[in-house]
């Protein structure tokens, strides 16, 4: 199988404009993303908005394309970039732009995924640490997933799912293992040439995750467990306690 990783890179952002261009342990935040998804990926691009960001890419020898302003998602972004790039691919990775410590070994788990020829749609879910509070697990900004047996999800919520009946809400998370869903993709190109071309759903429009359009179209996304604990950045505040997460890695591994 041939794929191809592609980094969705805005400059706006209402609480973090221009973060990609951000600096992070000497380097630009969308370098530091393209490096390591290099460390896997011997096809890798850009897609941005941002002419800015657009040159970045060049100045540190990566690929990028120029997409629309008017993409509602970075799936749609990485849709135009793909068929501008032109560089055909089984799959393409959709890695987000404000990842920085995105791992080798969550990239691989995600290719693992297309072994199973029903595969359609893979992703990343990692559980919540046994005995953590319901509140933490309760935030809608972390979008929490139930997936069968087979890894294949079943439903992803910004709501605590499943519903534990007689038993204390901060409970749960000891009775039963609970799961976030990251957000790192990677879609068979003609599934991602049909998703991009759907209509918003009911279930998409009520929580606000286009998985869940997919998901009512009848793709099967499977998931992929990950222990790794990532840093996306959405606010100055994140990119500082990404500093201090990078100084933690460079004591104990090599500098990434």
């Amino acid at each position: 199988m041939k794929y191809i990783g592609i980094i969705p890179a805005r400059y706006g952002s209402s609480r973090f404009p221009g973060k990609p261009l951000a600096m992070l342990g000497g380097r630009t935040v969308i370098e530091r993303v393209y490096c390591q998804a290099r460390k896997v990926l011997e096809d890798v691009v850009v897609a941005t908005d941002d002419e800015r960001i657009y040159n970045e890419v060049k100045r540190f020898g990566g690929n990028a394309e120029m997409t629309s302003a008017n993409h509602r998602s970075g799936t749609d972004r990485c849709w135009e970039a793909y068929r501008k790039h032109g560089m055909k691919a089984d799959v393409i990775i959709n890695i987000q732009g404000d990842e920085p410590f995105v791992q080798p070994e969550q990239l691989t788990a995600l290719m693992k995924c297309f072994d199973s020829a029903d595969t359609d749609i893979a992703t990343l879910i990692k559980p919540y640490d046994k005995g953590v509070k319901y509140e933490v697990i309760a935030d809608p900004n972390c979008v929490k997933c139930v997936a069968a047996a087979d890894g294949r999800a079943l439903y992803f919520s910004r709501s605590v799912i499943p519903y534990l009946r007689g038993v204390e809400k901060d409970e749960w998370s000891s009775e039963r293992k609970y799961y976030k869903h990251l957000g790192v993709y990677a879609y068979r190109a003609e599934v991602l040439a049909e998703i991009t071309d759907m209509e918003q759903s009911p279930l998409e429009k009520a929580e606000s995750l286009e998985q869940l359009r997919w998901i009512e179209n009848g793709k099967v996304i499977r998931t992929a467990v990950t222990d790794i604990e990532t840093v996306g950045i959405d606010t100055p505040e994140d990119l500082r306690n990404a500093e201090f997460f990078l100084t933690m890695i460079n004591k104990k591994t090599d500098k990434i």
